[in-house]
């Protein structure tokens, strides 16, 4: 037996124009909820960032998040725990989050509810690194999923290895990267996918693949490959007789005459099931204790040879890179000490201003768009630097008011002016390339 398990990554920044929401909620978010409806017995594992949960309610696609807590509670899909804004877990302070784990858990209960009941952990973009263990097993996920570049050891299909940590284990699962591209970037439709899944089946033991993109890749990034490749996969794997059923439940006969189209029974749908990421646990034995490499699903072998980890984020050789994150470095510590000093109304109340906009300013977005490979977008680097300019503002603000001494003052006032001068560096920088 083959077991299949999909995840679909939902997500969108905290800093998207309301019109691309809606875009995307119509062009992928609902059609993939409604192949889903179509296959009862259609399995996956949704993480959806809890900055994303947040902007579907406030404006108004509440559909998508009951759609999504429907299929929860009817066992087809489970969610996954992750950082609410999407930041890059490996390059933000191990407090930072451990915070971003909790707001995700706390704002995705807000709008899912009791179905949300994650036991497995996507680190936004499958950045990893050993310091992410911790917080993770802190917060008593049962497994992580990463990259199948961080893979140190042969490719695991019938064993789930995991990691130790303070005593804790957590099991890895490794994402099937050239399976994954392939149907992202539509190198593979759903009869090449099958048999592809079955080629991988070379004994008579049991296996087990997974698969992990983005869930706009559904009909946003790629039109209509919600109908030409998920539901042409589900509908060759799913029983015949169930999709009949839902068929015949949706779609009450108007007339005598009409005549419902007969599906098939594949005898793929005999060899290959599909299942939750969690289901694994059960049927597959522990592996060995590894070390997964650091690394995200867009590093390449050679990235981790130049000890690049996360090219897309924060590549060494990239000069806006290295601004951003200076900049962003400077408003955390600005931030951080604002919290500690406040100590009366007024300077809590800025100090609580900072502490939200800095939950918002660490998404990886900022990052993504001045990567160059081949993301560039001057306002998306742009909206990511006003964010940290909120941070500071409303830190330096707080500590201003508070009653820490004058040296304290002192120095954060020279953090935000040495940050005034790399915003005006990378400023310079947008203007001119």
């Amino acid at each position: 037996m083959i077991y299949w398990a999909p995840l679909f990554h939902f997500y969108q920044p905290p800093t998207q124009a309301p019109e691309i929401l809606m875009k995307v909620a119509n062009e992928a978010y609902r059609p993939v909820l409604e192949v889903f409806d179509e296959y009862p017995r259609a399995r996956a594992t949704f993480n959806i960032n809890g900055v994303l949960s947040e902007m579907l309610g406030l404006y108004g696609y509440t559909d998508v998040l009951s759609g999504m807590r429907k299929l929860a509670e009817r066992g087809q899909i489970e969610f996954t725990g992750s950082g609410k804004y999407h930041p890059i877990l490996p390059l933000i302070p191990g407090d930072e989050v451990a915070r971003q784990i909790m707001l995700n858990h706390i704002t995705n209960q807000q709008y899912l509810g009791e179905a949300y009941k994650p036991r497995g952990f996507f680190p936004p973009e499958m950045c990893y690194s050993r310091d992410i263990a911790e917080p993770v097993s802190a917060s008593r996920y049962e497994w992580i999923i990463v990259s199948g570049i961080a893979c140190p050891v042969g490719w695991p299909m019938d064993v789930i290895h995991h990691v130790d940590y303070a005593g804790q284990s957590l099991a890895v699962f490794f994402r099937d990267d050239i399976l994954s591209n392939k149907i992202s970037f539509k190198d593979v439709d759903g009869r090449g996918f099958i048999e592809h899944l079955k080629q991988l089946h070379q004994g008579e033991g049991d296996i087990y693949v997974i698969t992990a993109m983005d869930a706009e890749t559904f009909g946003h990034h790629i039109q209509h490959w919600d109908r030409l490749f998920l539901s042409q996969v589900y509908e060759t794997l799913v029983p015949a007789e169930d999709h009949q059923a839902v068929m015949l439940e949706q779609k009450p006969l108007a007339d005598q005459h009409r005549k419902l189209f007969e599906y098939e029974q594949s005898q793929d749908a005999g060899e290959i099931k599909i299942v939750t990421i969690s289901q694994l646990l059960d049927l597959f034995p522990e592996g060995q204790k590894i070390s997964p490499r650091p690394s995200s699903w867009s590093t390449s072998a050679g990235d981790i040879q130049a000890g690049n980890y996360y090219p897309l984020w924060q590549d060494k050789n990239n000069t806006v890179h290295v601004m951003q994150w200076e900049h962003l470095d400077l408003a955390i510590k600005v931030a951080h000490k604002a919290i500690e000093v406040a100590d009366n109304p007024a300077s809590l109340d800025y100090a609580n201003i900072a502490r939200n906009a800095l939950d918002r300013a660490l998404h990886s977005c900022q990052f993504w768009w001045a990567s160059r490979r081949p993301m560039w977008d001057i306002n998306m680097i742009d909206k990511g630097l006003a964010l940290q300019r909120e941070v500071l503002l409303n830190s330096l603000k707080a500590i201003s008011l508070s009653g820490c001494s004058q040296e304290e003052k002192k120095e954060n006032y020279i953090r935000v002016i040495a940050a005034r001068h790399v915003f005006d560096r990378i400023t310079d920088y947008l203007f001119v390339d």
